[in-house]
């Protein structure tokens, strides 16, 4: 699941670069005169991308808030978690101590070596 959520948090944020980078500059020096230059068409097609961008842009931060609360949490309050080795490290402690000690009698109980 948590895949899913990134592989299409990575296609959004994809078609988000391309509508933008698609748009017109709407600000500084030549938007004044850019108005009087516009063709019916132009300014749907300019809606759409407009529609277009707060679209991806409200479904990008949806779906990363959706990923982050779906993500399993690998801290020591979860207690689903408590108490778990993964093997590496069950290995690990094999390796550093191969013998165990036997675990110790109680008292008055005979040993074999007495």
């Amino acid at each position: 699941m948590d895949i899913f959520i990134s592989a299409i948090i990575l296609l959004i944020s994809i078609f988000l670069i391309l509508v933008v980078l698609v748009q017109n500059p709407k600000g500084g020096l030549a938007a004044n005169f850019a108005s009087s230059n516009q063709v019916m068409g132009v300014r749907k097609t300019a809606d759409f991308l407009e529609k277009a961008t707060w679209t991806l842009g409200i479904a990008l931060v949806v779906l990363s808030i959706v990923s982050a609360a779906v993500h399993p949490k690998n801290d020591a309050s979860n207690p689903n978690q408590q108490g778990e080795e993964s093997a590496i490290q069950k290995q690990i402690d094999e390796a550093e101590n191969p013998i165990q000690a036997p675990p110790s009698m109680p008292e008055g109980v005979p040993t074999p070596e007495q």
